[in-house]
């Protein structure tokens, strides 16, 4: 039996994890949860699952957690990063399945890989802000990190009984998100509730927007040049609106194999979970001739400035991804917030990169100073937009 931690238990990451744990628990134990602030569902999942340890946002939510469980008092509970951190290198565990949102899930993860805990990564900023320094990591201590991303996931299943100096480029497919047809003037006037309503995937709101911005893909272009250690320009960016082919695989004999299924992350979930083998899943197979026609169209970089900035940072190399990284969470919570226009989300990004000098990536600590250093920017030049 494999015995699982969860970072970001409650997100929608999280929960498709448990899913499928409900479906083999003769396979899966779950021995530590560790969530944000939603803890009517983390009680629920604390009831079901029964985990060793589980940890929440900040210290003063234990109290409420307490009181919704039946001897809560005798839960194990911890709180904060070093919470997340302990349920992730601490539990026993034999997978830790790193599903927060945003730069908070590098310390618990890298932690997973420094007590040389394989890793089920969905939380792809833990590569663009640190990679380097977790891969290095991961070779030292031999840590496999398997990628639950549906796009890493295809691109991981496309590569297998292949040699790494075969591969030519990846194509890297995007759903184009809710506004994909919309005009530049049109996207001017979105409004979060609209960026919300994602035509294909469910998922969090941060995640959601992104999608939107396109950034969610230019997130995931630094991640796939982290993961399997290939430069920007071998990496391409398909807009597939069908969501059915999750990436492709261009090998130097011209061949192309891709990965192709439904929308749904209980696939490349339970693919990680289970890896090397596959489970019986029960989810309706995909039906090509109901699909019809597969579409495939380049990005429009004007009108989604976003994923052109996150290939400038990558370019940059160093701690650039980690500012992109950064001044994008700050900026999309306040175009959720009703703070700032959609138009302003690549605004903020691109005046806190230029505002930036590159360094080399040498140390965590470095990292978490860049991110604090990044995000306080973008408060500012958030601040100068609303005057």
């Amino acid at each position: 039996m494999k015995r699982l931690a969860i970072l970001g238990s409650t997100g929608s990451i999280g929960c498709n994890v448990l899913d499928v744990v409900r479906q083999f628990p003769e396979r899966f134990q779950v021995v530590g949860l560790a969530a944000g602030r939603n803890v009517a569902l983390l009680a629920e999942q604390v009831r079901e699952f029964r985990p060793a340890l589980v940890s929440v946002a900040d210290p003063q939510l234990q109290t409420e957690l307490r009181r919704l469980l039946p001897g809560g008092n005798s839960i194990p509970m911890a709180a904060g990063i070093s919470g997340a951190k302990e349920v992730a290198a601490a539990t026993g565990a034999d997978l830790v399945i790193s599903a927060m949102v945003g730069a908070v899930g590098l310390e618990p993860t890298l932690a997973a890989i420094e007590q040389g805990i394989a890793v089920a990564l969905a939380n792809k900023e833990t590569l663009v802000v640190a990679g380097s320094l977790v891969m290095a990591a991961a070779w030292q201590q031999q840590v496999p990190i398997i990628p639950i991303d549906s796009e890493h996931s295809a691109i991981f299943q496309a590569i297998q009984g292949n040699r790494p100096k075969d591969i030519h480029r990846l194509w890297i497919t995007a759903s184009g998100g809710p506004f994909w047809r919309r005009s530049r003037e049109e996207l001017a006037t979105v409004t979060a509730a609209a960026a919300l309503q994602h035509p294909n995937w469910s998922m969090g709101p941060k995640i959601t927007i992104d999608s939107a911005t396109l950034m969610n893909k230019g997130l995931e272009v630094i991640e796939a040049s982290v993961l399997f250690n290939l430069p920007p320009e071998r990496i391409q960016v398909h807009v597939h609106p069908e969501s059915i082919v999750h990436s492709l695989v261009e090998y130097i004999d011209g061949s192309v194999i891709a990965q192709l299924g439904i929308p749904d992350m209980r696939v490349p979930i339970s693919y990680a979970l289970a890896y090397p083998e596959r489970l019986p899943m029960e989810l309706p197979s995909l039906n090509l001739f109901q699909v019809g026609t597969l579409t495939f169209e380049p990005p429009d970089l004007e009108r989604f400035p976003c994923l052109g900035l996150a290939f400038q940072a990558l370019a940059a190399g160093g701690d650039m991804p980690a500012v992109l990284n950064a001044a994008n969470e700050i900026a999309v919570a306040a175009f959720l917030r009703g703070a700032i226009p959609f138009p302003a989300i690549p605004e903020v990004i691109a005046r806190a990169m230029a505002a930036h000098v590159v360094q080399p990536l040498s140390s965590l600590e470095q990292v978490l100073a860049v991110d604090r250093q990044a995000r306080q920017s973008a408060q500012t030049i958030i601040s100068h937009l609303l005057e």
